[in-house]
């Protein structure tokens, strides 16, 4: 087997091309695969998820602060991704009632999980604080007032850190640039609203502050507004200490830690991103005299993104004429932006191959498309496929094991694709594929 034209940066690891061309993917052919799961397919390399969970730990254990890793459990959950991720040791982030919903069905330590939000209702405030998660990320001084009441009401005493809104601008899409201050999340430092959030959370019984959190933003590839959000943080938790009298020494630095989709992607390794943010926080802590003990990230795309692979097969294949004079080959697929959105919302760019044999045919100009009701249904919007791709050919696009399953919809009454997770070789569904029946199960006519 070969694994030329399968850039490792972007492939998982285990992809390796056959005699014939055929992909295999943790020593499975796709061609099998689709026989016997059928396609669209989500498909993940679970030894790869474990080993970049473990990368990761091992990368900010190796820092002189202690870190404590929690998983973005928004990239992708399920109950097997849950445990995978216990395993390595890693903490949990959720951002709904759901996905602890998941975690805690996957018996996830609650300790060791962190609850995220903007809008959390009263029900998945006061389920977090029942189940005892390790603590909540408040974001409003609705929140602090509501989670406040809830643990009075029950009694308990919640573990929070603040997030905070630096004035720092990510780069990269607007819509997943997360700590400017245009934008829900959050609360300014700039305006005052995140000293007023302090004072509020002092003076109720029932909440321990522990520390200051931000995120910039998502898919970001070079290290500045890690930094600059880091410096920043820093700052903050020394002015509340000093306004309130406290101690604050942990400093949640988030996650949106980029990888490769296409080869002109160059994200940084995660050893230089734990040294640079390390380094960062001791050097601001000495400036503006404050002990940080603790950081902590967030990181769910570096993780679950590259092990994670597409599979398609391919139905109307067609070359359109284009202004220039070119020509272009559309080559729709059995999915689309039903499982995979984020070309359509953040103009994202992916990698595609043919992936059911080789062809000496002329690589053209295409445009891998879905099938739904939608111009803008696309998943590939510019790559170059062999000449003679047919119907019936499969194609499998790189590195969609983040954002994909977990933002599908069932547009155009379209079930969602299965989840296959491949762990020593063998394949196991991890989210059987959707039936029309269970899109009409909620619908009582």
């Amino acid at each position: 087997m070969t694994s030329v034209d399968l850039n490792p940066a972007i492939w998982p690891k285990s992809a390796l091309r056959g005699a014939n061309g055929e992909l295999h993917l943790a020593g499975n052919s796709v061609t099998e695969l689709a026989k016997k799961f059928e396609t669209p397919l989500y498909l993940y390399d679970a030894d790869e998820i474990l080993a970049r969970a473990n990368q990761m730990r091992s990368a900010f254990l190796a820092q002189p602060i202690q870190c404590d890793v929690h998983y973005a459990s928004k990239a992708f959950l399920s109950k097997a991704v849950a445990k995978i991720i216990q395993s390595a040791g890693l903490y949990l982030d959720v951002a709904s009632g759901g996905e602890l919903a998941i975690a805690m069905a996957a018996n996830f330590d609650p300790a060791r999980i962190a609850f995220h939000g903007n809008n959390k209702s009263a029900f998945e405030l006061e389920t977090a604080v029942n189940a005892g998660v390790g603590h909540i990320i408040v974001d409003s001084l609705d929140e602090i007032e509501l989670l406040a009441e809830i643990t009075s009401r029950l009694d308990k005493k919640q573990r929070i850190m603040i997030r905070a809104t630096l004035g720092i601008n990510a780069e990269t899409h607007e819509y997943i640039s997360t700590a400017h201050e245009d934008q829900k999340f959050g609360l300014s430092a700039s305006n005052g609203a995140l000293l007023a959030a302090a004072k509020e959370v002092v003076g109720h019984s029932g909440l321990e502050l522990i520390g200051l959190h931000s995120h910039i933003g998502s898919q970001v590839l070079v290290l500045d507004g890690f930094v600059a959000a880091a410096a920043k943080l820093v700052e903050q938790t020394a002015l509340i200490n000093k306004t309130f009298n406290l101690s604050l020494n942990t400093v949640g630095l988030g996650g949106g830690f980029g990888i490769a989709y296409v080869d002109s992607d160059k994200p940084v390794s995660i050893e230089e991103i734990a040294k640079v943010l390390n380094q960062t926080v001791i050097e601001q802590a000495k400036i503006h005299g404050v002990v940080i003990s603790k950081i902590t990230v967030e990181p769910g795309r570096y993780i679950v993104g590259p092990p994670g692979v597409t599979l398609y097969t391919v139905g109307t294949v067609k070359p359109v004429s284009l202004i220039d004079g070119g020509t272009r080959l559309y080559v729709s697929v059995d999915g689309g932006m039903s499982d995979n959105i984020r070309t359509a919302l953040y103009d994202a760019n992916y990698t595609a191959i043919l992936a059911n044999r080789i062809s000496t045919a002329p690589l053209v100009l295409s445009r891998v498309v879905g099938k739904h009701c939608e111009s803008g249904d696309i998943v590939v919007r510019d790559c170059y496929l062999p000449s003679d791709i047919s119907n019936g050919d499969l194609i499998a696009v790189a590195a969609t094991g983040a954002y994909c399953r977990s933002m599908s919809s069932q547009y155009n009454g379209t079930p969602r694709p299965a989840v296959v997770g491949i762990t020593n070789q063998q394949p196991a569904i991890w989210l059987r594929r959707e039936t029309y029946e269970d899109l009409l199960a909620l619908d009582l006519g």
